[in-house]
């Protein structure tokens, strides 16, 4: 009789993003196929693993880029399918099942959004080298490899792990650092967290992002992207897919060790351990990257007071102000730069922020104006009707965002 019920065990960080996202991935797969598993899942699973052989299951699913972890489980005689990173050394991948997030094309199609974007200057800012997150150090490596064979300027700062008692001292190298850099520049950072570090800084240091620093993430973290003044860009990993692949093959593994042509060990006969990598989903551009090759620092400066202050309901009167400079002479440099008015561009700053509020937010239709400046909601959709000929209802409907 082949067994329907089995009890599994997910042995991920519901703290981090990437393990919440899997999560989900997985219980999609259970979901799509009614499968009969009973899950066993503790968010802090990491004070009990000196349990886990005492724990009597059928299979694990594990984020396995903790060492300690694919050590504990490395002698279970039960499967075990391992989630992590990917690796530039073979010999770095667990004895097991794994379906692995693929660093070196996360980086890469970070890399090349900032390229296509005319910059040739390019850093990463990532982790201190450790054992619990060998992750970020392939990035780092992927990142380095990337530049050399392009033959760009770069720099990597890996920082410090931040904590309350040396937040300011870590920030302040942080700020040595950044001020050191040539700009424009791109600046990759190892994940959304990260990146967030940067974007505060620049607004501390008057460093006008994205005009001088672009600036682009990993994960598209859905809580806190938006948790910045300046909308964080970021590449998509999918995380999901990577979880409902990693539940399908364990589902088949265990059918499998059910069917009579099982060996002794509990093997399938010629077994070989599949790896699958998944590449990044791809780039979720927002302010932070949105960088344009200007070359007049009038225009440059003209650009980064709209984009902080459009969403305030600014005039042309007010740019003009913040510069100093007459509006026949700034007109001019805009026309030539930019190939329209000043007043065009607020128009334009106002609409694309109303256009990534209704695609990638829940936020109500009716608080959308005030928040990118539009004198009332009437007002929002004549301007959309105008300009993108649908209503902001219709546009919502048709570009709505789901995290992969």
């Amino acid at each position: 009789m082949m067994k329907n019920n089995y009890r599994i065990t997910l042995l991920f960080n519901a703290n981090k993003a990437y393990d919440r996202q899997i999560i989900k991935g997985i219980g999609e797969y259970l979901q799509a196929t009614q499968c009969d598993w009973d899950i066993f899942f503790e968010e802090d699973f990491c004070t009990n693993l000196e349990n886990i052989h005492d724990w009597i299951g059928d299979g694990i699913i594990a984020d396995l880029d903790n060492p300690e972890i694919e050590s504990l489980l490395s002698h279970l005689s039960i499967p075990v399918i391992g989630i992590g990173g990917s690796y530039e050394n073979e010999k770095n991948y667990p004895d097991v099942p794994y379906i692995a997030t693929d660093n070196v094309n996360l980086v890469n199609t970070a890399f090349h959004h900032l390229k296509d974007k005319g910059l040739e200057h390019f850093a990463f800012y990532g982790l201190p080298e450790d054992n619990k997150t060998r992750w970020a150090s392939e990035r780092e490596k992927a990142f380095n490899h990337i530049v050399n064979r392009e033959g760009y300027y770069s720099s990597v700062y890996r920082g410090h792990r931040t904590a309350p008692q040396t937040w300011q001292y870590d920030m302040n190298r942080l700020a040595d650092w950044l001020q050191s850099l040539p700009t424009p520049i791109g600046i990759i950072a190892v994940t959304d967290a990260r990146a967030r570090h940067l974007l505060q800084l620049c607004d501390h240091l008057n460093l006008m992002v994205p005009d001088q620093i672009a600036i682009i993430g990993i994960d598209n973290e859905e809580l806190t992207r938006y948790l910045t003044r300046v909308s964080l860009s970021s590449v998509g990993q999918a995380c999901k897919s990577m979880g409902y692949s990693a539940a399908q093959l364990l589902h088949k593994h265990l059918v499998e060790l059910e069917s009579p042509d099982v060996n002794e060990a509990g093997q399938t006969k010629d077994v070989k351990y599949p790896r699958i990598l998944v590449p990044a989903v791809e780039v979720f551009e927002r302010q932070s990257s949105d960088f344009q090759a200007i070359k007049d620092p009038y225009v440059i400066k003209a650009m980064h007071y709209i984009r902080n202050n459009a969403y305030n309901g600014i005039k042309v009167d007010q740019v003009l102000d913040s510069l100093r400079i007459s509006r026949s002479n700034l007109e001019i440099r805009f026309k030539e730069e930019r190939g329209h008015s000043v007043h065009q561009e607020i128009h334009n700053s106002k609409l694309k922020r109303a256009c990534e509020l209704l695609a990638s937010t829940d936020i109500s239709i009716a608080d959308v104006p005030v928040l990118c400046g539009y004198p009332s909601l009437q007002y929002m959709y004549t301007v959309f009707k105008k300009d993108i000929g649908i209503t902001p209802k219709d546009y919502r409907i048709k570009h709505v965002s789901y995290s992969i």
